[in-house]
């Protein structure tokens, strides 16, 4: 420790979502004479919303610092010494110091601590297969990652593009090249797209995704790029076919960056990723902090550590981890695992547990699909939507909800969302006042039939 320092100093590792708020909640309640913050970034851009980087490539955002919240420059401006290409690269817990090496110098040195944040969020998954780090190959987690592909788009003359894998990056992704004039395949491991649903529900997504164009390859894996004479990407393999590419991104899922804490000897989960208390407080240190794409988060619903990289959940756990920091007292309590997305006009929803995850954890449950619309069926533009519901057997209690269909489908999962967090059945869901009116929803909405159906299988299972 730096005895000559009078002032408590937080270090922050990772400059996006978690890490800034932590910084920022944490000034807020305490100035720069109580309280010195210094955040290492080993990026060039703070404070961005890495969700909006496939509306970016694909053109609904125009410019890419339309997705910076705040910039470097801001955060220096409220008194926190942020020091951008700035890698950290060693934890010393017992002696309560991190060092970091500058990108562009080379040079090292050790920073001490009296509360440290750790905001590495997490890094795409690379395959370790031949061709994988070819030019062309991109991986989307970061702005620079953006950046460097649509530096690819811009500089190639082909336009076929693999997207391997079809979670949400993969799927956004597809979307972003169709609209970009490319011809785009997607190569899936799963037997259907978006394995966050079950497989009835992702199969009304590989439908929409053919219907746009999107050539959906399910049930093979990528086993080596093939390169040009040039060393840039030409092509990917499967078991049994080629197909041809002049941009590659991979879309296959992330993984927790926790190398350092581990390193560290700090405490990971079973998917990777730090373990903490409620208050964000990494277990059994009481002045290291985590939160982000880099912890494991209580699932609510099925009483499990989980790992869910949202920057929703991100945002949230640098306010509680500021606060603290700062002299309050917050609490992150848990998830129910509520997600959206979409392939163009199609809107993509789910909350809670699929039915694996339901197996998983020992759980017997009922589960219903219906098939209802927007609004009411006679008003203009009513369009079609499947609602899928898991309620636990005998007791009703819900358990999931997936939802696919057009306009007005995918936020109706916050009503579920909601019926999770506060544990209830799916017969209380059918007496909840929600608003209607023809332009907004039939008089029953759809979350509430398919309530309604799961009611009467629970009943009948009695």
């Amino acid at each position: 420790m730096d005895m000559s320092r009078t002032r408590e100093r937080l270090v922050v590792i990772g400059g996006d979502a978690a890490g800034m708020s932590a910084a920022s909640q944490a000034r807020r309640l305490k100035g720069p004479g109580e309280l010195e913050i210094v955040a290492f970034e080993r990026g060039h851009f703070t404070s961005y919303s890495a969700c909006g980087i496939p509306y970016w490539v694909g053109g609904d955002v125009t410019e890419r610092d339309r997705l910076i919240a705040r910039t470097p420059e801001e955060h220096r401006a409220r008194g926190i010494d942020l020091r951008l290409r700035t890698e950290v690269t060693e934890l010393d817990p017992d002696g309560r110091r991190v060092r970091a090496r500058d990108l562009e110098s080379g040079e090292e040195s050790w920073t001490s601590y009296d509360h440290l944040v750790i905001a590495t969020g997490a890094r795409p998954i690379r395959p370790d297969m031949p061709g994988v780090d070819a030019a062309g190959v991109h991986g989307v987690q970061t702005l620079d990652d953006g950046q460097a592909l649509l530096d690819t788009l811009e500089g190639t003359r082909g336009r076929r593009a693999v997207v391997v894998g079809a979670g949400y990056i993969g799927v956004e992704m597809a979307e972003a090249l169709i609209k970009r004039g490319y011809e785009v395949t997607v190569v899936n491991r799963g037997s259907e797209p978006m394995a966050t649903l079950d497989p009835d529900m992702g199969r009304l997504v590989h439908d929409a995704m053919e219907g746009l164009g999107i050539t959906m390859v399910n049930d093979a894996e990528v086993t080596k790029v093939l390169t040009g004479d040039d060393g840039a990407v030409r092509a990917v393999v499967t078991e049994d076919r080629e197909f041809p590419a002049d941009v590659v991104v991979l879309g296959i899922g992330v993984r927790p960056e926790t190398a350092l804490a581990k390193a560290a000897g700090l405490p990971l989960g079973p998917h990777g990723g730090l373990l903490t208390d409620r208050s964000m407080r990494v277990r059994g240190h009481e002045n290291i902090w985590a939160g982000g794409d880099c912890v494991e988060v209580l699932d609510l619903v099925s009483g499990q550590e989980r790992h869910i990289p949202l920057g929703t959940h991100a945002n949230k756990h640098g306010q509680v981890i500021g606060t603290n920091v700062g002299g309050g007292y917050a609490t992150f309590p848990g998830v129910v695992g509520t997600a959206v997305s979409k392939v163009c006009d199609l809107e993509i929803a789910r909350t809670g547990l699929r039915e694996k995850d339901a197996h998983r954890v020992g759980l017997r449950f009922e589960a219903v699909t219906i098939e209802s619309t927007s609004r009411a069926g006679y008003y203009p533009n009513a369009s079609p939507m499947t609602v899928k519901m898991l309620a636990e057997h005998r007791t009703g209690r819900l358990l999931g909800v997936q939802i696919v269909g057009r306009e007005g489908a995918g936020k109706r999962v916050d009503i579920a969302a909601v019926a999770l967090t506060a544990g209830m059945t799916v017969e209380q869901m059918t007496a909840l006042d929600l608003g209607y009116a023809p332009p907004f929803s039939p008089v029953w909405d759809p979350v509430l039939v398919a309530a309604r159906k799961a009611t009467a299988k629970v009943h009948g299972s009695l």
